[in-house]
């Protein structure tokens, strides 16, 4: 009975593969791969010579039956393109279906983009909430972080250049002006970290054109105050349509942090002018 070997690959640095990662690539006998040229390259460089074939996430039913059965025969090796498969990336179907077949699923771990960004933020690591890539629609984006926005645990989220500013606005709007880092291109040449506020990354990236993956890692809700009078929810809704945020997500936001209900703040900014 083989072995399915969840196989995480270096998200830049060839040097962060691990020996335990080479050897199980080497010893398999087939790596199942989301981009068998990527990973092709990575295999001449260690002088892997072990059979590729296809696996992503548009790979059909029918091909991870067939996966499951070459297990019979031997040990498999589960690749991404970069890092962990099953974690936004392919692998999660083929790993439940190993298991429903009863064969062995084992991890190989490595780098992660994930606790890369998190280690060096400067931010809590206590406790934090991994939320993938955002939705693409805005509509959508603004719920999943509205659904978030009153959890104390440090947010950790991938997102892609031509996103990032579109992204920006809506962390900003709903969850308020929060420490922020933007990791970029970890691990590789151009390697950067950059820490602020949410609204000085807008106003960097406006600035700046955005090149390069980004995991942003931004920091919890703060502890909710509820000595919220009147006088200080009027400021925090006159500061919010001076920036030009006037949404149902800014008066849940704020009635969030005021311990207000959002309907009556989302009035309140109707009424400024």
């Amino acid at each position: 009975m083989g072995t399915l070997y969840v196989v995480a690959t270096p998200i830049g640095n060839l040097e962060d593969m691990t020996l335990r990662a080479v050897r199980i690539l080497r010893e398999a006998r087939l790596i199942a791969a989301e981009d068998t040229r990527t990973t092709r390259k990575l295999l001449t460089h260690f002088d892997i010579h072990t059979p590729l074939t296809s696996y992503h996430e548009y790979t059909d039913p029918a091909k991870i039956a067939h996966l499951v059965d070459r297990l019979a025969e031997g040990d498999i090796a589960l690749v991404s393109e970069a890092g962990m498969p099953a974690i936004s990336d392919p692998g999660a179907p083929l790993v439940q279906a190993a298991i429903a077949a009863g064969y062995p699923v084992v991890p190989v771990p490595g780098p992660s983009a994930i606790l890369a960004a998190l280690a060096v933020s400067g931010l809590p690591t206590a406790t934090f909430l991994y939320l993938g890539f955002l939705p693409r629609r805005p509509a959508d984006r603004r719920a999943a972080l509205a659904a978030v926005a009153a959890l104390p645990h440090t947010l950790v989220l991938f997102e892609s250049p031509h996103r990032l500013r579109d992204a920006l606005d809506d962390l900003l709007t709903v969850l308020g002006d929060r420490p922020v880092a933007l990791a970029r291109e970890l691990t590789k040449l151009h390697e950067e970290v950059w820490r602020g506020t949410l609204a000085q990354a807008i106003a960097r990236y406006t600035e700046q054109e955005p090149r390069g993956e980004f995991t942003l890692v931004i920091g919890g809700a703060p502890p909710q105050d509820t000595t919220w009078d009147e006088q200080r929810v009027r400021a925090a809704v006159t500061e919010a349509v001076a920036a030009g945020r006037r949404s149902k997500e800014t008066a849940r936001a704020i009635a969030q942090q005021a311990g207000w209900t959002p309907k009556a703040v989302y009035q309140m900014l109707l009424d400024q002018d």
